[in-house]
């Protein structure tokens, strides 16, 4: 079981191989890596060995179909392709660099492109001159980000660098114009999902907290750091080891159900379908239990997943914002004893607050919803709250001081459902309530719930909030007449909370639920 590299090699090297000796060799690659990754092989291996079998096709078509091209033109691998990321039915993106006019060269390339289709290979292409890529790059940042990850395969080394150069952070798109345009870019794209990346059918690819942002965080590095590695953020002080799991694994795990998507539906597809993911779940052994699917429990680590990656997407693009955008040396403004402000970024005033007061767990976004000309919460600080969440136990749990911070963020003026999915999103919700803790990222299977459980009762809360501010009277006036008359809000919004609190764990939820709410 594996790939055959040399029959690869002799095939390729043969001139007198037809067009369905190619085929049959891209075929039987796929066949072995789809063997290998239902033997659970690295994926990571997997998508660079295809980018590697792909490569080998290419190089010896180039050879075979643009021989006027070969010492003239560069032959360029762009975007995932450019990484050697190929996934069984992904796009192969090529550039090729020309030397001048290229209606000159049409013919050659027509060729060979013609050639690359007629084989089986999904091609995606451009064929510019330097001055051409520059331009393009100038107008889209796109084709500036496709042409950072780009990967020479033939041609003329000195065409390719002057490429590099041309459209490199010294001649456009500084890091500062770059990080600005692609968190403009990822807020758009976070803004078509509903900015939740608890769609119950995700796109893995888009998604918040997908594939694409952990591109982001690669994307910005290369801009300012000169490099695309994430182990390098380690060295560079933005990313602890620990963090670096986080991305790493997540983006395996990910990788795996993308691979998986293009193997059961045999094309390029990055939603996870309610039929997809009952395939996937069982092709990743997960098995059905007592009071839950197979597939429920699958998209359940998905969405803790993706969870994760929003963290620390978040975080990291607030470590590039402050040193691209801001002065990283401002001197911090006191806000109250446990916390200050720099940057417009609440942050602890020492590193060991959460351990001297826990309660600040809870207190801090308290202090954002009545600050809301606070950007956030630091970066730094963020992680501190992730390495405390073991102090919310029971004792932090039935403290009178805690329970008084809670009932004051949901009774707040402003702000309530934004720091709920905030608290939620940090960990803390789930730590301080732990039923609900139990339905973060579960999904209901079936056609009557758009989103997880959780999602699902914090879009809930965030209901009954609008109803009980005036400016949202014009939607539901008799809602908003009956929300208004309740004399403390804050435990309508506890009944919101705790309404399907006990999903997923058999019998009626509603009397399991009200159990925990007493």
């Amino acid at each position: 079981m594996g790939i055959d590299w040399d029959r690869i090699e002799t095939t390729l090297a043969d001139p007198t191989a037809s067009l369905n000796d190619y085929r049959s060799l891209l075929r039987s690659a796929n066949a072995a890596l789809s063997q290998l990754f239902l033997a659970n092989a690295s994926v990571e291996q997997l998508v660079r060995d295809r980018a590697a079998v792909v490569d080998r096709a290419i190089l010896s078509a180039w050879k075979r179909c643009a021989a006027p091209l070969q010492t003239r033109a560069s032959l360029v691998a762009v975007g995932g392709y450019g990484r050697h990321e190929l996934h069984p039915s992904s796009d192969v993106d090529l550039l090729i660099i020309l030397p001048d006019n290229k209606r000159l060269h049409h013919q050659s390339v027509a060729k060979f492109l013609a050639f690359l289709w007629d084989i089986g290979l999904e091609v995606g292409h451009s064929a510019r001159t330097v001055a051409e890529c520059r331009d393009e790059s100038k107008r889209d940042i796109t084709v500036a980000t496709t042409l950072m990850e780009s990967r020479l395969l033939a041609g003329p080394e000195e065409l390719f660098s002057r490429m590099q150069n041309a459209v490199g952070p010294t001649k456009l798109w500084s890091a500062r114009t770059f990080f600005e345009a692609k968190l403009k870019e990822q807020q758009i794209r976070h803004h078509s999902y509903h900015d939740t990346a608890y769609n119950l059918e995700p796109n893995i690819k888009g998604s918040p907290g997908g594939l694409r942002d952990i591109q982001v965080i690669t994307w910005v590095a290369m801009r300012y750091f000169g490099t695309g590695k994430l182990e390098d953020l380690v060295e560079h002080e933005f990313l602890t080891p620990s963090q670096l799991a986080i991305l790493r694994d997540g983006r395996e795990f990910l990788w795996r159900i993308r691979f998986a998507l293009h193997m059961v539906t045999g094309r390029r597809e990055d939603r996870l379908l309610f039929d997809h993911q009952v395939k996937i779940a069982s092709l990743f052994g997960y098995e059905d239990a007592s009071y839950t699917l197979a597939v429920e429990q699958f998209m359940q680590r998905y969405y803790r997943t993706v969870m994760e990656l929003s963290r620390v997407n978040e975080m990291l693009l607030q470590l590039f914002q402050e040193a691209i955008l801001m002065n990283p040396s401002a001197p911090p403004v006191p806000l109250t004893d446990n916390f200050q402000v720099r940057n417009g970024f609440l942050q602890v005033t020492s590193d060991d607050i959460f351990q001297s007061n826990p309660s600040a767990l809870l207190e801090i976004f308290l202090l954002l919803q009545q600050h809301p000309e606070l950007k956030g919460v630091s970066a730094y600080t963020i992680d501190l709250i992730r390495r405390n969440l073991r102090r919310i136990d029971d004792e932090f749990r039935q403290s009178p001081k805690n329970h008084r911070l809670f009932l004051q963020i949901l009774h707040a003026p402003e702000g309530v459902t934004h720091e709920l999915r905030r608290m939620n999103l940090y960990g803390v919700l789930g730590q301080y309530v732990p039923s609900f803790g139990r339905i973060v990222g579960r999904m209901q299977y079936d056609l009557f719930h758009a989103y997880t459980v959780d999602e699902h009762t914090l879009f809930v809360v965030s209901n009954l909030r609008r109803f009980a501010l005036e400016r949202f009277n014009h939607e539901f006036p008799r809602c908003s007449e009956i929300m208004r008359g309740v004399p403390k809000p804050e435990i309508a919004y506890l009944a919101g909370l705790f309404h399907d609190i006990a999903k997923g764990r058999g019998g009626d939820h509603s009397e399991l639920g009200a159990v925990d709410a007493k």
